[in-house]
């Protein structure tokens, strides 16, 4: 693997080549469905997931929030804070409209009734963020579910880097993002 220093961040060079666009209608909204583990968490995301509010909690069907109320909504994984899971399938707080499994934290959050979005790192996928020397290392997980997000991507030049855009603008800053696209513009990585 391939990899390029952007500032403290080492990025993968696969990463900012790809290009990617979700479209729900074809994948149904797996991500918050398939997997062992739930969104990793930041401390404060576990907290605020700790104690949701009611608003938002009367968004999950009622088996995820009997699931929920007995098992919590936050699970530890090698020391890591993560959103629970359903028998480590769905997460707790995903919620099916018309056939597609959406986040009903981040439904909550855009009509006003949570003061949280979903987990950046559910904004940031399917980038995943590892350490490597010390440094985050961003990773592009290349999922079947997402097969068709990198097809409609393509077909629209979305570029990966520009679809997780802001998501990246939070964790790292708007100058970090500005370097890292002016890397990609400017380099030549096609």
């Amino acid at each position: 693997m391939s990899l390029v220093s952007i500032g403290d961040v080492l990025v993968d060079r696969e990463l900012l080549q790809a290009f990617f666009s979700c479209d729900l209608h074809e994948c149904k909204g797996k991500c918050c469905v398939e997997g062992e583990l739930g969104a990793p968490l930041t401390d404060a995301e576990a907290e605020a997931l700790l104690h949701a509010p009611e608003e938002l909690l009367r968004m999950i069907p009622e088996k995820n929030l009997k699931y929920l109320r007995r098992h919590g909504s936050v699970e530890i994984y090698q020391g890591r804070p993560y959103s629970r899971t359903i028998q480590n399938r769905e997460c707790v707080f995903s919620s099916v409209r018309d056939g597609i499994t959406f986040c009903a934290i981040e439904i909550a959050f855009r009509d006003g009734l949570c003061d949280f979005d979903k987990p950046l790192s559910c904004r940031l996928f399917p980038i995943r963020v590892r350490k490597k020397f010390g440094l985050d290392y961003l990773v592009y997980e290349q999922h079947a579910m997402c097969r068709s997000a990198r097809k409609a991507g393509g077909e629209l030049r979305i570029q990966l880097i520009d679809y997780v855009y802001k998501a990246l603008e939070i964790r790292y800053g708007s100058d970090w993002v500005r370097s890292l696209k002016l890397f990609v513009d400017t380099s030549s990585l096609r």
